[in-house]
């Protein structure tokens, strides 16, 4: 789950030449954020102190109608080691500003660049904020009413095991993928050797949701052993699935143990694994519906907090678009967008379910599947079998 605001950033690239000259712009200053028209500023500093001459600074800006720099030109001063470069924000969106120095053979500038966001409005940052916590709550709480629901009836029966085996392994792969790249160094250094001037994607907040989401579904797993299954199993078909990504993840790991891919493109094949399921995991669910005529055991609850935290993820995409006018975000790659439409979709048509096609459906059919009989006395229910469990 991102929870993160999608940004244009200002990358200030110190490109210099001359005599082995370090610049630099402090960790608490990389990144600015900038409200339309305003000003804010950060201090460039040099490590050479031995400079012998004057050197003068040039700043010129790919997007000139994006923002611009107070002085666009200054001098370094040989006895100077610490500059205030201002910043001021034109028009939402992204630039790249540089600066030259044409007088220095050799330099370090790896570390002389500062992100900055060009915001509308703060009233809209603050109210992306709010939704972002909000929509991360409603996704994290949304497991526990299928858990309750279980634990009141002491039956699973309701909730499709294809469902429920595809959300483990999904959520699995995408704590992989968090925890990987936010606690592992050498991970973490391939992703800032590949981009150098980035921030790594991933916060404490998505390996909290990853980690939980994880945790909770493995107590609803849990469930499904202590309590009435009725004659449900996991499908062929899902079972081909799970064989199918368990192919690809072992051998992108082996892959990556022999050293011919990056571990961090290892987990981006495991997030790969994690968009897939979220494509196809609500479909068992919903013609598991549809085959009982009944949602009986399948928790309203948890398909409400799913639709809030749906509309109000794609709510606080495009908040941001508007905000840092950064429409490409939301319509060029509509991969994030998309995926969030898809789950609110389903969420909607398991709505209709449960309160228009199967309304009055206190009662539904048991579907064929595993027999679960312990003596030679009992006998599996038949298909047209209707049970009479109600919720």
């Amino acid at each position: 789950m991102n929870i993160k605001i999608s940004s244009f950033w200002i990358i200030f690239l110190i490109v210099v030449t001359g005599v082995k000259t370090e610049f630099k712009v402090s960790n608490q200053e990389k990144d600015l954020r900038i409200l339309l028209h305003n000003k804010k500023s950060f201090n460039l500093y040099s490590t050479d102190k031995n400079r012998s001459q004057d050197y003068s600074v040039s700043f010129y800006a790919l997007n000139k109608d994006i923002a611009k720099t107070e002085p666009d030109v200054f001098v370094a001063g040989k006895n100077e080691n610490n500059w205030t470069i201002t910043v001021i924000g034109t028009n939402p969106g992204s630039s790249v500003i540089s600066a030259n120095i044409t007088e220095l053979q050799e330099s370090d500038f790896s570390d002389a660049f500062v992100r900055v966001t060009v915001e509308r409005s703060t009233t809209l940052y603050h109210i992306s904020q709010v939704v972002g916590w909000v929509y991360f709550l409603a996704w994290s709480v949304s497991f526990y009413p299928q858990i309750y629901t279980n634990y009141k009836r002491k039956s699973v029966e309701g909730l499709n095991f294809d469902f429920l085996s595809l959300n483990i392994v999904g959520f699995i792969m995408y704590a992989l993928f968090n925890c990987g790249l936010y606690w592992i160094p050498q991970i973490e250094q391939e992703y800032f050797a590949r981009y150098p001037k980035g921030l790594n994607p991933v916060q404490i907040n998505d390996i909290f949701f990853a980690l939980h989401a994880t945790f909770a579904t493995l107590i609803t797993i849990f469930q499904c052993f202590i309590y009435e299954t009725g004659n449900q199993r996991v499908s062929s078909t899902a079972r081909i699935i799970h064989g199918i990504f368990t192919i690809f993840i072992v051998a992108s790991m082996i892959l990556a143990i022999l050293n011919q891919i990056c571990w961090l493109d290892f987990l981006y094949y495991c997030s790969y694994v994690k968009l897939s399921i979220t494509l196809i995991k609500y479909v068992p669910q919903a013609f598991y519906n549809y085959k009982r005529k009944s949602t009986v055991g399948w928790s309203i609850g948890n398909i409400f907090l799913d639709f809030t935290g749906g509309i109000l993820s794609m709510l606080q995409m495009i908040l941001n678009a508007y905000n840092y006018d950064d429409w490409k975000s939301l319509f060029g790659d509509p991969t994030k967008f998309g995926l969030g439409f898809f789950s609110v979709a389903f969420d909607v048509f398991f709505l209709v379910q449960h309160y228009i096609l199967y309304r009055d459906h206190n009662s539904y059919e048991s579907i064929t599947g595993e027999c679960h009989a312990t003596s030679a006395q009992e006998e599996c229910p038949s298909s047209s079998t209707e049970s009479t469990n109600k919720v």
